[in-house]
């Protein structure tokens, strides 16, 4: 019989460690009595947390469940079947894989165990995507898949600042944004807080000081170069600048409009890998392609314009001053971000910045900007950098934010 001891003494030191503060919003969406559930998301965004909170939350019954992480050496000497049948053999009821995607052949054994024991349930998480996408085919008419985006704004400001609020549906945001935003505007300099967030508040990090916030996300974004997409999409290590390169591309300019032609010419490699590499960065959760609104054309290869995922990470890539992340380009990649971490659809329309749920339209710019390109055109709104508080169809950048 395995002894299982070890990863008992392993899992009360992690949950003794875990911050008490968390994404409430997201955990009420997880159905923690499903037999097969997956978290996903990018590297950073708090996927070891949910699972020990998680945890924490059964601290009378914690024998029941049992935390281990795919790339712990005995978990990788002895398998992730045998040490989860050894558990369940013994009466345990739930078991939390964490990094899964480190282990090879991960699928087929979970596929094993919820054949094996029906009465049992395993959750999973994993910060590659890229891997966990190509491994899971087999798991997915039994898994129930959540995708954990970077934190909104409104989530950083309960982290750091203690202010909690419950999201907003779109529709409400724009009935009622005046109110909205006086009601967050009263509780502090909410412009200062929203420049923190687009510097260091997507990933929880901050949490271990603002100092480390960048040294870590770069850290994290090079295992992502050298040791996510390698696996999952078997490029060599040798072409790793070039990808690297498509990435500082897109991220210096003001928003990314694809040309595969010039990209396949300045990298010195073939449309098609240029399409490659395109598709591992945006499934590795570094990229967005945003498709065109036109019926037409949603279904060519090629998105109307390419965003970095987040503004963290375009601070990262491109860094600040006059030869950094353009504010146009900041503004873009924010309300980008925001609406699809609240999982709403987003289009690049004919008139306009972006399209949300094939219905509203948004021309984004700084607090001067004018409605010219949308104007004539029904639900359209004009959003505002360094704004405090809208009116009628004006509304603040910031307030985005609190989507979810």
């Amino acid at each position: 019989m395995i002894d299982l001891s070890e990863f008992f003494e392993i899992q009360a030191r992690l949950v003794a460690g875990i911050p008490l503060t968390r994404r409430k919003t997201f955990t009420k969406k997880i159905n923690w009595e499903a037999r097969l559930l997956g978290i996903i998301g990018a590297r950073g965004t708090g996927k070891t947390t949910l699972l020990l909170q998680q945890l924490n939350d059964k601290s009378d019954k914690r024998q029941e469940h049992l935390y281990i992480s795919a790339d712990h050496v005995q978990v990788q000497a002895m398998g992730l079947y045998e040490i989860a049948s050894a558990f369940f053999k013994l009466g345990g009821q739930s078991i939390l894989i964490d990094e899964i995607h480190k282990f090879a052949g991960w699928s087929r054994e979970v596929k094993s165990l919820y054949d094996s024991f029906p009465q049992a349930r395993v959750a999973f998480s994993g910060s590659s995507t890229l891997a966990l996408q190509k491994g899971g085919g087999d798991l997915s008419r039994r898994a129930v898949i959540y995708s954990l985006p970077g934190l909104s704004f409104r989530e950083y400001m309960i982290f750091v600042k203690g202010i909690a609020r419950p999201p907003v549906d779109l529709a409400e945001l724009l009935q009622k944004h005046s109110e909205l935003a006086k009601e967050m505007a009263d509780k502090g300099p909410i412009l200062k807080y929203f420049r923190d967030f687009l510097d260091y508040g997507v990933y929880p990090y901050f949490l271990e000081g603002v100092n480390e916030y960048l040294p870590r996300l770069l850290n994290a974004l090079e295992k992502v170069f050298y040791e996510d997409i390698p696996s999952a999409i078997g490029i060599k290590v040798s072409n790793i600048p070039t990808l690297k390169k498509m990435l500082w591309l897109i991220a210096t300019s003001q928003p990314f409009i694809p040309n595969i032609e010039r990209m396949s010419r300045d990298l010195k490699i073939s449309k098609e890998f240029v399409y490659t590499y395109l598709e591992a960065l945006e499934r590795a959760r570094l990229l967005s392609g945003i498709p065109p609104a036109e019926s037409g054309y949603r279904m060519v290869r090629k998105p109307s314009k390419i965003y970095v995922e987040n503004t963290n990470l375009l601070r990262a890539l491109a860094g600040h001053g006059v030869d950094g992340a353009k504010p146009g380009t900041i503004r873009e990649t924010f309300f980008a971000q925001q609406i699809r971490g609240a999982g709403l659809n987003l289009h690049i329309p004919r008139r306009g910045d972006f399209l949300v749920e094939n219905r509203y339209i948004f021309e984004v710019g700084g607090k001067s900007k004018g409605g010219n390109q949308i104007y004539g055109e029904r639900d359209a709104y004009l959003v505002r950098d360094d704004i405090e508080v809208g009116y009628g169809d004006v509304v603040p950048l910031w307030l985005f934010g609190f989507l979810y």
